[in-house]
């Protein structure tokens, strides 16, 4: 047993720990990117909706425009566009294994750069610009068919990873605007 007298020596550690808390209150200054503390302002949700993705040409254009739809406006609603997201491509394969008897390769990236742009609808000039770049490696075969679907399978995941870069640095730029 401890003497009553003694008692607040165990609690003095956690005095200690918690006494300085209310001083540190202040110097938090994280802020969540999908919306506000406060509820002032537009919240970054609202904003992503409002991003218009102008077509993109080619079939990973069409996969990286449905991923970019999904990624910033995936409720379905159609709010009205303050912006223009206009996304170029370019694509190339490279081959990275080459088996040393045969000479054929037996495995290849899909490497993938896009260049975008945010445009408000009032404006021709572009708020923000920006570039991402992604690649994906597939195993090549000697069945014709089964290389044509894992290239296509790794143009696909370039969309997928294209979208998710873009919608993050889009996020990034409509956060800092109010």
């Amino acid at each position: 047993m401890s003497s009553p007298r003694l008692a607040w020596i165990r609690w003095l550690p956690r005095l200690a720990v918690l006494l300085p808390l209310p001083l540190l209150g202040g110097c938090l200054t994280v802020e969540p990117l999908y919306g506000s503390w406060s509820g002032q302002g537009d919240h970054l949700a609202a904003k992503l909706q409002a991003v218009a993705i102008d077509p993109i040409d080619g079939r990973l254009g069409h996969y990286l425009g449905d991923d970019l739809l999904l990624a910033l406006n995936g409720t379905g609603a159609q709010p009205p566009a303050k912006y223009h997201l206009i996304v170029t491509l370019a694509e190339h394969s490279q081959s990275a294994l080459i088996d040393t008897v045969t000479g054929i390769p037996t495995g290849s990236a899909v490497i993938t750069t896009a260049d975008f742009k945010l445009v408000p609808v009032a404006g021709p000039e572009p708020i923000f610009k920006g570039r991402a770049f992604v690649a994906a490696s597939y195993d090549r075969s000697l069945a014709r068919f089964a290389d044509v679907r894992a290239a296509r399978d790794a143009e696909i995941r370039d969309a997928r990873m294209l979208a998710d870069q873009i919608r993050t640095q889009v996020a990034a730029e409509l956060a800092t605007r109010t």
